[in-house]
């Protein structure tokens, strides 16, 4: 991670911009939701100052990292993190939040805003449509890439909330992932325990991090939302994962600061109303009738996100001059991508088929035309589930993307929904910097396997980082599961490590199932 670019003033400043100007976006659109913003505020501020490598001025950049909002209901927090980085999203357009023609529409949409990665709001789909980049970036390095010549080493990072978990299309493509060692790739958990309808109790009561450690992810914690050295500690160690993709679980208030409305589906799909925006804004220290109000620092903050964006990119610009000199063929074909174009004559081996009175099936005609367009197009990237030999969509001598052979044209996965999220995401991001072929495999999938450890990795530090703040809540289990409750009072731990074995010990006076061995701390 890139050191703190900012003291911690400014840094509280950027954040409470954000919560504010999502406050008076959906209160004077009259529709919204401001929970979440307000809640994960802190995490959006960090990921956009001191981890996202784009540049603002060029969001098409090939090599940025990729950040997608699964939870596309919390839109506000989003489109103010990119307006206070400098991204072509300013105060009116904010002021236009949820309205016909708005560049900040009700829910972020692929296109229509600078800086919005893929459409989401149907949950669940933007975590998996993540995977789909993350196995992009994965074949833009593996073909591409030469020893000393990186030019995709883009990260992908996904922030989602308790509806994105419920959802199936989300553990199918989790599982996906971690069985391919997507290790480019974070998912940032909000864990506020609320939905519109009130506690997550009501209906969501499975435990989260058992499921991703069976998946085969590397899973941590957070306690605390608003503690910016522990969440960097904890995306410092996600950076540095190298088999696994990382869930980082966060626990938060939903309408952080607001005395009424905190912990409350109140602040899920509806204003807070003009009277609590007045309260939260004088807990935030912020003036009570201020309305949109970006404080002159962070308005220089911002000119100066841009100069570094910027110089990011010219760096790699550089980069990849070098590269093309050396590799000439393979930077125009990187280049082609980005265009979205096809290479010359690529249709020139697609077969006719003449009119036959015993027919042939569309699926056959289909896997030839296939293979004849795949000779010609090195980026026809794709997959079917399990359902290969049924559709005919093999192609000859493409092989199967499996972890640490990424180069493959089949993307393999145990069912057609999670296959086709990330493979048309690869397809559609062709032109920016992903890739897309098209046909698949079969994966099998088991029951418990070795890789299963039920057992957790706690840590229970002494330093004043890992007590809790009087504000502070303890930090509630996910989700209420009775083996995570014995570790509320860890505020950050790591889950999964390496060889782990069950025992019982006791730290900090709290009884907690801790690994024998080696396990991932921040």
């Amino acid at each position: 991670m890139d050191r703190p670019t900012v003291d911690g003033a400014l840094a509280q400043l950027c954040i409470n911009t954000i919560r504010t100007l999502s406050m008076d976006a959906v209160q004077q659109a009259n529709s919204g939701h401001p929970g979440t913003p307000m809640a994960m505020a802190p995490v959006a501020f960090l990921l956009y100052d001191r981890v996202l490598r784009q540049n603002p001025r060029n969001p098409a950049w090939p090599a940025r990292d990729r950040f997608v909002l699964s939870a596309g209901h919390a839109s506000m927090l989003l489109y103010s993190a990119l307006h206070l980085t400098g991204y072509d999203v300013s105060l009116e357009d904010i002021k236009k939040f949820r309205q016909l023609g708005s560049k900040c529409p009700g829910h972020p949409e692929y296109g229509f805003t600078p800086g919005v990665e893929t459409t989401t709001g149907p949950l669940g789909q933007g975590v998996a449509t993540a995977v789909g980049m993350a196995l992009a970036q994965k074949w833009l390095a593996a073909h591409f890439d030469r020893p000393g010549h990186e030019i995709a080493d883009y990260r992908v990072f996904a922030l989602c909330g308790d509806g994105c978990m419920m959802e199936g299309v989300s553990g199918e493509a989790a599982s996906l992932a971690g069985h391919l060692g997507l290790n480019n790739l974070v998912w940032i958990y909000d864990n506020n325990h609320i939905t519109i309808e009130g506690n997550t109790a009501l209906a969501f009561t499975e435990d989260v991090a058992a499921r991703f450690c069976a998946y085969h992810w590397n899973v941590m914690r957070v306690g605390d939302a608003n503690d910016l050295g522990l969440l960097g500690h904890a995306l410092d160690t996600a950076l540095n994962e190298s088999e696994r993709p990382t869930l980082l679980i966060v626990d938060s208030h939903i309408a952080y600061g607001a005395p009424n409305k905190q912990d409350t589906s109140g602040a899920h799909g509806e204003p807070l109303g003009e009277e609590e925006i007045r309260l939260t804004k004088a807990r935030y220290g912020w003036p009570p009738d201020a309305k949109f109000l970006v404080p002159p620092e962070v308005a220089a903050y911002r000119d100066d996100v841009v100069a570094r964006g910027t110089e990011l990119e010219a760096e790699w610009n550089g980069r990849f001059a070098q590269y093309a000199r050396e590799f000439p063929e393979l930077a125009r074909e990187f280049e082609r991508m980005q265009r979205g174009e096809l290479p010359a004559g690529w249709d020139r081996d697609v077969p006719t088929f003449a009119p036959d009175p015993k027919g042939l099936a569309g699926r056959d005609a289909s896997g030839k035309v296939l293979n004849a367009i795949a000779k010609r197009v090195p980026y026809l990237l794709g997959g079917s589930a399990d359902l290969t030999p049924s559709t005919k969509t093999r192609l000859d001598g493409g092989g199967d993307v499996q972890k640490g052979a990424y180069e493959a044209e089949i993307y393999t996965s145990a069912s057609a929904s999670t296959a086709w999220a990330p493979c048309s995401t690869a397809w559609r991001s062709a032109s920016s910097g992903s890739s897309g072929r098209a046909s698949s495999s079969s994966r099998t999938t088991a029951g418990p396997r070795s890789g299963w450890r039920r057992s957790w990795s706690c840590r229970s530090a002494s330093s004043s980082r890992t007590t809790a703040s009087a504000s502070a809540r303890t930090a509630p289990p996910i989700n209420r599961s009775s083996s995570s409750s014995r570790c509320a009072r860890s505020r950050i731990w790591s889950r999964c490590g390496p060889r782990t074995r069950a025992r019982s010990s006791r730290r900090g006076g709290s009884s907690c199932r801790a690994g024998r061995s080696r396990w991932r701390s921040c």
